[in-house]
């Protein structure tokens, strides 16, 4: 039975001296490699290998998977190019099942609560480690590096001054335009003052700026440890004997600690200075006015009700992007998620503790 070398599709052949591969063993002809390469041969085995025209990896794991279905003999007469791509895919694919098993509701509930736990647990056993090293550097403060505080203080504070006052003079004018609406019909245009005032000093202050914060400095943080994960850096400083985390994160918790309060309490002054604008051009109340009740209506508590949940928010922001900075595995495509994994959970535990501080000021009375 003869065949000519001109085949194009890949083709399983019995002769007389056994099973023969024929053909192109490639991607462009996978429709035919999936009905020749997978099926179990009713007698025989594959001795004839040379007359493979191309291998490339696609044809490579359909090849071994005919050799690996029919107890055949490792292939012999392949050129040294095929026979190399062969074990290359030999030794490094994985096996990917037909169809991904499929978990029922409950299942998939449990899975998922049980990887938010795992979650939680790795952030406390990160947050204790930091602990541990803000108690040994009130012992020795000759730990603390200075110039990569001060470094951490310029690019993620100085530098985010711009946004953060232009974003926060934004919502205060937006607010004080859609309560002027509302409060115009009442004849109550005065009370815009402490509409601004008080939802931009409580909330709205602490919380856009530590969402701000999370998304350019906590991504910033994971994107560059995972980084140095992946060119093992971390693991170098820890074979020279340093502890990363005294120079990878410490530097970050103090440095943002340190300004979150003078960016939230920017972002207080430039919302209701947009505020103040919106109600004199369309209410009608002079700034002179708006400051005048702005004083004596609104007390300094509610500065500092705003005030204390800064530095809480930057302890959450930079335990959530350096932890998952370091706990990133693989290559560019972890760097991406666990970028993305730390904007998600650094912003969603900035809104828990902003509703959990609401409740414990409520029953504070402040």
């Amino acid at each position: 039975m003869a065949l000519s070398h001109k085949t194009e599709l890949p083709t399983l052949v019995l002769r007389d001296q056994g099973y023969c591969l024929t053909g192109h063993w490639t991607t462009h002809h996978i429709q035919a490699l999936q009905r020749v390469g997978l099926p179990r041969l009713k007698g025989g085995t594959i001795d004839w290998y040379s007359e493979i025209q191309s291998l490339d990896t696609n044809g490579a794991v359909f090849l071994l998977k005919l050799i690996k279905n029919n107890g055949s003999v490792w292939p012999k007469g392949l050129s040294t190019a095929h026979e190399r791509l062969l074990n290359y895919v030999d030794q490094y694919a994985i096996e990917v099942p037909a169809k991904a098993p499929e978990l029922n509701m409950l299942a998939d509930i449990g899975y998922r609560a049980t990887q938010t736990l795992g979650h939680g647990r790795e952030l406390l056993e990160f947050f204790g480690r930091l602990s541990a090293l803000l108690f040994s550097l009130l012992l020795n403060p000759r730990q603390l590096k200075i110039k990569m505080l001060l470094d951490v203080v310029q690019r993620d504070g100085l530098h985010a001054v711009p946004i953060i006052a232009l974003l926060a003079f934004l919502l205060g004018a937006v607010i004080a335009y859609q309560g002027g609406l509302q409060l115009a019909t009442y004849g109550a245009n005065i009370f815009i003052v402490e509409l601004v005032s008080l939802t931009m000093l409580r909330e709205l202050a602490p919380l856009i700026c530590a969402i701000i914060v999370a998304g350019r400095s906590g991504s910033s943080y994971a994107a560059q440890l995972a980084t140095m994960q992946m060119n093992q850096e971390v693991l170098a400083l820890r074979s020279l004997g340093q502890d990363p985390f005294a120079w990878l994160i410490l530097p970050k918790l103090l440095g943002l600690m340190l300004v979150m309060p003078l960016l939230t309490l920017l972002s207080m002054f430039a919302g209701i200075a947009g505020g103040m604008v919106v109600a004199s051009l369309q209410l009608g109340l002079s700034p002179l006015e708006f400051l005048q009740r702005f004083g004596t209506e609104v007390g300094v508590i509610h500065v500092w009700v705003g005030l204390i949940k800064a530095p809480v928010f930057a302890l959450l922001i930079v335990n959530v992007g350096c932890m998952q900075g370091l706990l990133a595995k693989g290559g560019a495509e972890a760097v991406g998620h666990s970028t993305t994994r730390s904007v998600v959970q650094g912003i969603f535990l900035v809104i828990i503790a902003d509703a959990l501080f609401s409740v414990l000021f409520a029953q504070l009375g402040w």
